[in-house]
């Protein structure tokens, strides 16, 4: 069959982002292909979330609902997965690139021997000339993602087998609703004939959920700080900055690897990609790796002692300057005006 299809993961009762941006994705993917775009939904009590998934686009929910489903578990999931791609035969299957998909997806891509490209940044529909076999192909998913480090982007295709697998990193995509919801059906999944009780040898006994402690990719005002900010004493002016502003602190690869913050602050291909409304990038200069984390901020502006650094290619905002004397100043000015 020609059609889509995303496996939705599912938090504390609720979709997760990433599944709800694969679905806009996968809506547009859809559109261009003229095919079906539906989702695979997997747990306990889940029926009725598939009410959001007709809001996103889906036009089949295929259902797979028991009590022993209710926590993640690799072999009853990955079983459910390639049954259904099995008998229905996507063209396109598309996981997030989330601890959860990370582990099933390859998983289900070896049994079906279909091929998986991870971590992507991008996906697009296109064609390919293959210039050796002379063959041309149509349609085929471009899965687009950073490479050798991070130091290039690949683009990768697949083809010949099916489906086009991709788990695709949460906060790259936009997430967006249709205003009207499709006429969508629910199609429930029987999970006798595929299940068994060595399936479930897995027992969950106890479950804890501990808060991130640092979570930058929900934040309004991020202040992110390169290796150009010069060593983790002077990152001290950049979370006075933040904590005057009400802002989380970033962080570029280089800045991480030279120790000056955390690595659950990195911005980028390697590390979190965001969307906030101000971007402040102090000390960055703006290589790819970095900017593809968070070109999309609603307003950048950049600190920089470069005039031609790369990061002013994309700031609203561009202060040449030592940072050294532009931070206290900016502090000393917040500090005053502050309500």
């Amino acid at each position: 069959m020609n059609n889509i299809i995303v496996y939705i993961e599912t938090e504390n009762g609720k979709i997760a982002d990433v599944s709800l941006e694969l679905m806009t994705k996968g809506r547009e993917l859809a559109n261009k292909l003229n095919c079906n775009l539906e989702a695979l939904l997997i747990g306990d009590k889940v029926s009725h979330l598939s009410e959001e998934l007709f809001l996103y686009g889906a036009t089949k929910v295929h259902l797979a609902e028991d009590s022993r489903l209710e926590f993640y578990r690799t072999l009853p999931y990955s079983a459910i997965a390639i049954s259904l791609f099995k008998s229905e035969k996507p063209q396109i299957a598309l996981f997030g690139a989330t601890s959860i998909g990370r582990d099933l997806a390859p998983r289900v891509s070896s049994a079906l021997t279909s091929g998986l490209t991870a971590d992507c940044t991008s996906l697009e529909i296109g064609d390919h000339n293959d210039a050796k076999s002379g063959k041309e192909y149509k349609d085929l998913l471009y899965q687009i993602r950073p490479a050798f480090g991070g130091n290039i982007i690949a683009t990768i295709i697949n083809p010949e087998h099916r489906p086009q697998m991709a788990t695709v990193r949460e906060g790259v995509m936009k997430k967006m609703a249709l205003q009207q919801a499709a006429n969508g059906e629910i199609s429930k999944i029987d999970i006798k004939p595929i299940l068994n009780d060595s399936d479930f040898v897995v027992e969950i006994i106890k479950r804890d959920i501990q808060e991130r402690k640092i979570d930058i990719k929900g934040a309004s005002i991020i202040v992110a700080g390169g290796f150009g900010v010069g060593s983790k004493e002077n990152f001290k002016q950049l979370f006075e900055l933040a904590h005057l502003l009400g802002a989380e602190i970033g962080a570029s690869r280089a800045a991480v690897d030279a120790g000056f913050a955390d690595h659950a602050r990195q911005v980028g291909q390697t590390g979190v990609t965001v969307r906030p409304k101000l971007y402040i990038a102090v000390g960055i200069s703006g290589q790819i790796q970095h900017t593809a984390g968070m070109d999309q901020s609603a307003m950048i502006i950049s600190i920089n002692n470069d005039p031609n650094a790369p990061i002013n290619n994309i700031a609203d905002y561009a202060i040449v300057g030592d940072l050294n004397e532009v931070l206290p100043r900016m502090i000393k000015s917040y500090k005053k005006n502050i309500k």
